[in-house]
């Protein structure tokens, strides 16, 4: 399992980096159009901008949350053991969890309404926008298992005696 999600986590890096070079079609197009005359203005280009922006946040998020830097709030005290390590990160991933279910549910719901519905300026089923969130959930949930079972390794690891 291990090896399939190193492999998807490369994918979504390679997707990352492909839609952030698509970007800057159309932010640069929107600049030409926009101070010089050399184009016409576009209206697409802005809708495919937020469109691609859309993707980038999701696959972002989703590859930090295997690569553990995503945000983080410290409400725990720093753990001093591998022990506490795990069960910091097990309150952190399952609440994590969490919000993926969430994602998941009423982001399918999402999904669906975006099916019935297409892009005002360029005709796009909104589908394809739309099901960035469920995939993020469930993308979520496959990394945050991976990263459930390394805190379950920690706190089975065997107490060892600190001063404290």
């Amino acid at each position: 399992m291990t090896k399939f999600l190193a492999g998807y986590h490369r994918l979504l890096t390679t997707v990352l980096t492909v839609l952030m070079g698509l970007l800057i079609i159309p932010v640069t197009l929107q600049i030409l159009s926009r101070y010089t005359g050399l184009i016409p203005r576009y209206i697409w280009t802005e809708e495919a901008a937020r469109f691609c922006f859309v993707w980038i946040i999701m696959i972002g998020s989703m590859i930090a949350v295997r690569d553990r830097s995503h945000f983080d709030v410290d409400l725990l005290p720093h753990p001093k053991t591998p022990r506490q390590k795990g069960l910091a990160g097990l309150v952190v991933h399952l609440t994590m969890l969490v919000m993926a279910v969430v994602f998941i549910r009423y982001g399918y719901a999402f999904a669906k309404f975006g099916a019935i519905q297409s892009s005002e300026m360029s005709g796009i089923n909104m589908l394809s926008i739309y099901i960035a969130f469920p995939l993020a959930g469930v993308t979520w949930a496959l990394f945050l298992a991976e990263n459930i079972a390394a805190d379950v390794r920690l706190l089975r690891q065997p107490a060892t005696e600190s001063s404290a």
